[in-house]
């Protein structure tokens, strides 16, 4: 594969080890970073190069590709109704076994309007419409099949507290009609995955000792014993396995600060990794949620407070949840928000007191951290995806826009 390197350029990497650079290059093949540094890198025979100044302006600047850590992007598509809606499956409070990857369509138009926008990763996942509503994808924006854009599936299991699994039940006749009623069904899933989780290692275990026995009977021609018999499967226990022996995380939607301490205890009793998604009263138990080493999604703020759980909305909280120690990531939730609009509702929060780095942490690295897709995105350093924004002015100005975006290497916008 051939590389390319865009030199002569102001870069912006999210990544302490390599900082912010005045002009500087950076190298890219198969997909990769190869090399990011100061001044000039000695030019491979072959390689592509491209002056970033006198192909995109004195105002171009490389930032890492933006992420949004809950999305429903593919899920809920553009311009459809109920025919594109994906997004609840409201027939079951508990639908843990359902997988973003079969609903997301890549081929919405909200895709390249993200790309175009500068944002190349997302995860994307069902609603809130039942307290366990199913699995997670960490996708990248470009592609036109979805099992060629996956970063992590799953990325986490989504939960749900609050308004909406109550009122989606509501007048159904059937629970939850009550946060109690959430809560429970939660814990009654999480108590049942463990107790299929031990049934089968006791399976297992039964397995091992029946095949020596077996093999030693037949050796020395003596009676065979009884295989045991396997549990019976369930697919809801059988994708929670991973969340309850502490593989998978759980997010929960959690805007009330009732429910968000209601999401810790349960995550507390399970023994299980989370985090918390919108948290809209987190401002006001900030400390709490620091000293409790918590980590969250902020959004969407940009919109109007349609309910109750919003009375306390503010763009404030992102900045207020930062400066408590809180990891905290931005999101649109989309299609809540357009999610081109991430970066403006990072420079919302800024002007509503956010420090600017910060805030573009929070639709950079810290929402990679978050889903614990680091490794790979989030920030600009050798051996990460090659995904990353030429902006023409600050992101965080809303007269300023991508004038290219690179995805894996690939130029996509």
């Amino acid at each position: 594969m051939k590389t390319t390197i865009i030199k002569n350029i102001p870069i912006y990497s999210m990544s302490p080890s390599v900082g912010d650079i005045d002009r500087g290059f950076i190298a890219f093949c198969d997909g990769k970073i190869t090399g990011i540094g100061p001044g000039e890198l000695s030019l491979p025979e072959g390689c592509e190069v491209i002056d970033g100044q006198k192909a995109f302006g004195p105002d171009a600047a490389i930032y890492p590709g933006f992420i949004d850590g809950h999305t429903h992007l593919g899920l809920c598509e553009d311009s459809l109704g109920f025919e594109g809606d994906d997004v609840n499956e409201a027939t079951d409070p508990c639908t843990a076994q359902l997988r973003a990857i079969d609903a997301i369509n890549p081929l919405d138009r909200c895709f390249e309007e993200a790309r175009a926008g500068g944002i190349t990763c997302v995860a994307a996942g069902p609603g809130s419409a039942n307290p366990i509503g199913g699995q997670i994808a960490a996708i990248k924006t470009a592609g036109k099949r979805i099992d060629d854009m996956i970063v992590t599936a799953p990325v986490a299991m989504k939960f749900a507290l609050g308004e909406n699994p109550k009122n989606v039940y509501h007048g159904k006749n059937q629970a939850p009609e009550t946060r109690m009623a959430t809560a429970s069904i939660i814990r009654e899933y999480l108590q049942k995955t463990k107790k299929y989780d031990q049934a089968w290692n006791k399976y297992r275990i039964a397995l091992d000792k029946y095949n020596r026995e077996l093999e030693k009977a037949r050796a020395t021609g003596d009676d065979e014993p009884d295989e045991p018999s396997e549990p019976e499967y369930d697919a809801k226990c059988d994708a929670l396995l991973p969340v309850i022996r502490g593989e998978l995380p759980a997010h929960f939607h959690a805007h009330r600060a009732d429910d968000i301490f209601t999401a810790i205890r349960i995550a507390r009793e399970f023994g299980l990794r989370f985090s918390i998604v919108h948290c809209t009263d987190g401002g006001a138990i900030a400390d709490i949620l620091a000293a409790e080493g918590v980590t969250a999604f902020s959004g969407p703020t940009l919109s109007d407070r349609s309910k109750p759980e919003l009375r306390s909305l503010s763009f404030e909280t992102p900045g207020i949840l930062d400066r408590a120690g809180v990891l905290i990531g931005i999101t649109t939730d989309h299609p809540v928000i357009p999610l081109q609009y991430l970066p403006l509702c990072a420079a919302l929060a800024v002007r509503a007191g956010m420090d600017k780095k910060a805030a573009l942490r929070a639709i950079t690295i810290n929402p990679a951290k978050i889903l614990g897709i680091d490794s790979r995105v989030g920030s600009l350093e050798i051996g990460k995806d090659a995904d990353f924004a030429v902006w023409l002015g600050d992101p965080l100005n809303v007269m300023s826009r991508p004038a290219a975006v690179w995805i894996n290497g690939k130029k996509e916008a």
